[in-house]
C-alpha cells in the first residue's frame, strides 16, 4: 500500500511538515445532544484490554507509513477517555512509546470529564506519561449542564479542576457559550469562574447545531447572533485582562501554553490517527493522504487485529489543498508564513494570490513579504474568508 504513494506525482514536497499522533477512545458516560464525535455510550464494562491490543495492531500496520519519523505531540481523545484506568493509559503511552521515536517534551494530552472524576485519578494519569490535561467543563451552572446533557455539576467540575491543577503544570479549560437560554450575565458568571482557576489554557466553543445530533432534531432556544456576538465580545475582553493570549480562534493561552497538537492542525502538520473512526493526514513526496478508521468500536477491532482497520484511503486532489491549508491556518491569530504555503502543500503561491488579493480588498486580511494574517476583522468573519479560497 505504500509503495503506491512514493511513485511520481502531480506535488513536490520538500520536506515533511511534523508528525502528531491522535488516539481515540470512543466510549462516554452518556452521549451528549449536541456531539457529533464518533462516541458510543458505555452499555457495559469497557473491553479495555481488547481496545488497547487493538491500538497496537492498527498502529504496527500503520508504521510503514510514518517510517523514521519522530513524533511531536500526542492527543487522546474521545469519547471520554478518562474513562479508560489510569493502568490502561499507562499500557497505551508505553505501546506508543516503544515504537515511536518520540520528540524530548513531547507534548502528551488527555481528555477528561468531570463526571468520570474521582481524586487522586488525575494524579495516577499524570504518573502514567500523560503531560498535559483537558478538562470538559463546558458550564458551571448546573441548569445549563443539564440542558446540554452533561453527566457532571459545577461542584464536580470545579473539584475536578481543583486537582487538574495541582497534579499537571499545564491543562486546558473547555468551556461553551451561547447555551440554551444564557444571557449575557452567566456567561460572565461562567467565564469568572472558569478564570479564577487560572487555566494556563482555555478554550471556548460556541455551542452549534450539528447535524445527525439530538439537538438537530429537536433544537433548543439558543442566543441570537446579536446576542453571541456581544458574549464573544465579552470573551476576548475577560481572557485578555487576565493575561490569555487569543492565539486561534477558540483558543486562549498564558505564555508558553499553547496546545501543541492543536497548533499541528492549524500549521497543516501531519498526524495519524488510530482507533475506532480516526482520521489521518500524511504526506508523502508527491502526494497528500487521508485516511479513516472503521467507526463502531467492534468493527474497528475485529478490523484492526486482522491488519486492516483503514475503510477510506484517498489523495487529496491537487485544487483541494489550498482550501484544505486555509481553513486551517487562517484560524490562527499570527496567520501563516509565505513559505509555509509552498512548503505543506507542494504548490506554488501563485495559486492563491488571486483570492488573498480579494480578501485584502476586503479588510479580512494584512501581509507582506513574509506572512499574511487575518485582520480583526478577518478573525470575526472567518468563515467568510476561508470561503474565498474555496
Amino acid at each position: 500500500m505504500v509503495a503506491r504513494y512514493m511513485r511520481p506525482g502531480t506535488l513536490s514536497l520538500a520536506a515533511l511538515p511534523p508528525l502528531a499522533i491522535y488516539v481515540h477512545l470512543p466510549w462516554c458516560l452518556r452521549k451528549c445532544p449536541y456531539c457529533d464525535f464518533n462516541s458510543h455510550e458505555q452499555k457495559q464494562d469497557l473491553p479495555q484490554a481488547r481496545y488497547l491490543a487493538a491500538l497496537r495492531a492498527d498502529l504496527e500496520a500503520a508504521l510503514p507509513f510514518i517510517w523514521g519519523r519522530r513524533v511531536h505531540s500526542i492527543f487522546i481523545g474521545g469519547g471520554t477517555p478518562s474513562l479508560f484506568s489510569p493502568e490502561s493509559i499507562d499500557q497505551l503511552i508505553t505501546d506508543l512509546r516503544a515504537r515511536l521515536p518520540l520528540e524530548p517534551g513531547c507534548e502528551i494530552t488527555l481528555e477528561a470529564n468531570p463526571g468520570t472524576f474521582e481524586r487522586d485519578r488525575f494524579k495516577a494519569f499524570r504518573q502514567a506519561g500523560v503531560t498535559r490535561l483537558s478538562v470538559g467543563v463546558q458550564s458551571f451552572d448546573d441548569a445549563k449542564l443539564q440542558a446540554i446533557g452533561r453527566v457532571h455539576d459545577s461542584a464536580q467540575a470545579r473539584a475536578a479542576l481543583e486537582e487538574a491543577s495541582q497534579c499537571f503544570d499545564t491543562f486546558n479549560l473547555d468551556l461553551m457559550y451561547a447555551l440554551p437560554g444564557q444571557t449575557l450575565a452567566e456567561l460572565e458568571a461562567d467565564l469568572a469562574q472558569a478564570l479564577a482557576f487560572k487555566p494556563p489554557h482555555l478554550s471556548i466553543y460556541h455551542l452549534t447545531i450539528e447535524p445527525n445530533t439530538f439537538f438537530a432534531k429537536h433544537p433548543p432556544q439558543v442566543p441570537d447572533d446579536d446576542l453571541s456576538s456581544q458574549m464573544l465580545d465579552l470573551i476576548t475582553e475577560r481572557t485578555a485582562v487576565s493575561g490569555l493570549d487569543r492565539y486561534e480562534v477558540s483558543a486562549f493561552a498564558q505564555p508558553g501554553h499553547r496546545c501543541q497538537h492543536n497548533l499541528n492542525y492549524w500549521q497543516f502538520g501531519d498526524y495519524l490517527g488510530i482507533g475506532a473512526g480516526a482520521h489521518s493526514k500524511l504526506s508523502f513526496p508527491h502526494r497528500v493522504v487521508r485516511q479513516v478508521r472503521y467507526r463502531d468500536p467492534a468493527r474497528y477491532m475485529d478490523q484492526a487485529e486482522a491488519g486492516a482497520a483503514i475503510t477510506q484511503d484517498e489523495e487529496v486532489a491537487r485544487d483541494q489543498l489550498p482550501f484544505e491549508f486555509m481553513l486551517n491556518a487562517l484560524r490562527l491569530k499570527e496567520g501563516f508564513e509565505i513559505a509555509r504555503f509552498t512548503e505543506r502543500t507542494g504548490l506554488p503561491f501563485t495559486v492563491i494570490q488571486s483570492p488573498l488579493q480579494q480578501a485584502e480588498d476586503k479588510g479580512l486580511i494584512e501581509r507582506d513579504w513574509q506572512w499574511v494574517r487575518p485582520t480583526v476583522r478577518g478573525f470575526d468573519f472567518l468563515s467568510d474568508l476561508q470561503a474565498l479560497f474555496l
